[in-house]
């Protein structure tokens, strides 16, 4: 499933799921572009790359900032030409109950969420649809599925992400660029290192393999679906969660 003389784009790819989703591309062959809010995140994992034998770049930009994230796009465009393969990754949470929640987690979620999908796909998809191949794949979550008490703000911004992505495929099929989500579980993560062991064990019982993921479980999913295997396959989502959403 080589990636050779592509360039991929991954947002939030500083640590986690974003950094395993990077190194792969990468050993698949793909230029890797890292961005994420922290220079020194998206540089420490595009440095390892390099130094791994791939090749990558990095930049720094909050993704939730409609005009930076146009600046940097076209910045890119300018430099490489393209970007074959996008990856939107980035996520925060802000969690809270719906009554105490404050405007500002609101918007933060939906904005670094949901809004820079929006973003990339306007300032990138069009070498895309011009060279007639693309893919584009957005990291959801089964929140976006489910629900969760106390992440109406997450699990609104990780549904309107799979809205999105059916929406998109649809607009791009004629062009030949596949728009795919997945919708990872609950994964050995920054987000999931907090839990309390009270936490941790419910959430296992909730979980048929009784296990939780890691970054690499997603990132392979990835992987496939930026393969030219997967070049019949658009509109869908990808559930790795363990066995949660049947």
């Amino acid at each position: 499933m080589t990636l050779k003389n592509r360039i991929a784009l991954v947002t939030g790819a500083g640590r986690g799921i974003g950094m395993a989703i990077a190194e792969n591309l990468a050993k698949a062959g793909a230029h890797v572009i890292c961005v994420s809010r922290s220079e020194n995140s998206c540089k420490s994992t595009a440095d390892s790359i390099n130094e791994s034998g791939g090749t990558a770049s990095w930049h720094a930009v909050d993704v939730s900032d409609g005009p930076a994230v146009a600046d940097l796009a076209k910045s890119i465009l300018g430099e490489h030409g393209k970007v074959d393969i996008l990856v939107n990754n980035a996520g925060i949470t802000r969690d809270g109950l719906i009554l105490r929640m404050s405007s500002e987690s609101w918007h933060d979620v939906m904005n670094t969420n949901l809004s820079s999908c929006y973003y990339w796909v306007k300032h990138l998809a069009h070498p895309m649809a011009r060279q007639r191949w693309g893919r584009i794949v957005n990291i959801t979550s089964v929140s976006g599925l489910m629900g969760n008490a106390g992440q109406a703000n997450y699990a609104s911004s990780k549904a309107g992400m799979i809205g999105l992505t059916k929406s998109l495929a649809k607009e791009f099929a004629s062009r030949q660029i596949t728009v795919n989500a997945v919708a990872p579980g609950f994964i050995e993560t920054d987000m999931t290192s907090g839990l309390d062991e009270k936490t941790r064990d419910l959430i296992l019982k909730n979980i048929p393999l009784r296990k939780l993921g890691q970054p690499s479980d997603i990132a392979h999913v990835v992987d496939f679906i930026c393969s030219e295997k997967a070049g019949y396959i658009t509109g869908q989502v990808f559930t790795v969660d363990g066995g949660m959403v049947m």
